[in-house]
């Protein structure tokens, strides 16, 4: 409880906390402008290089004291929702190749 009332208390934390903000801000103004013919391909792309967040997550865990649970949980997460966030990055793309193939084989 003692690092997360820390973490609240540091300089550096208002600053990343003001780039995940903007960031935010910055992909809702960017996605609103893109044509929603190119949304199924560009959210399926950006779902597969979620990838990296997964790897990002297994390292700051394998990093991570044993006893810091907080960043335990926080990587946990991350590679849970990552992974998910792949996975339904690839289900979407399915789906859309499925939209574009004309004939389909019967049995």
């Amino acid at each position: 409880m003692e690092q997360l009332l820390n973490l609240f208390t540091d300089e550096a934390t208002y600053r990343l906390l003001t780039i995940v903000i903007l960031s935010i801000f910055l992909g809702i103004e960017v996605i609103s402008r893109v044509p929603s013919v190119l949304h199924t391909p560009l959210m399926s792309g950006a779902n597969a290089i979620h990838g990296v967040v997964i790897i990002g997550a297994i390292i700051v865990m394998g990093k991570a004291p044993s006893h810091d649970y907080l960043a335990l949980t926080l990587g946990f997460l991350a590679v849970v929702l990552g992974t998910l966030n792949v996975v339904g990055g690839f289900v979407v793309t399915d789906r859309m190749l499925e939209m574009f193939d004309k004939k389909k084989k019967k049995k």
